[in-house]
């Protein structure tokens, strides 16, 4: 049974063309990433997801 995506599709797109590998999806599919390239992407979603959490803790 596949799990459920935590990311948006938008959100994944908009870090996989940061990274450099969107080209890798169109061609093959999220399948054909490399389990690094998919790493980075979680990676990035925590830096962002932290870097907004700051934010708005600070702007309370």
């Amino acid at each position: 049974m596949p799990r459920k995506g935590i990311m948006s599709p938008r959100l994944k797109e908009e870090i996989a063309k940061e990274l450099g590998f969107y080209d890798v999806v169109q061609r093959e599919g999220w399948g054909g990433i490399k389990a690094r390239d998919a790493g980075n992407m979680v990676k990035r979603a925590i830096e962002m997801a932290e870097r907004a959490s700051n934010e708005q803790d600070q702007n309370k």
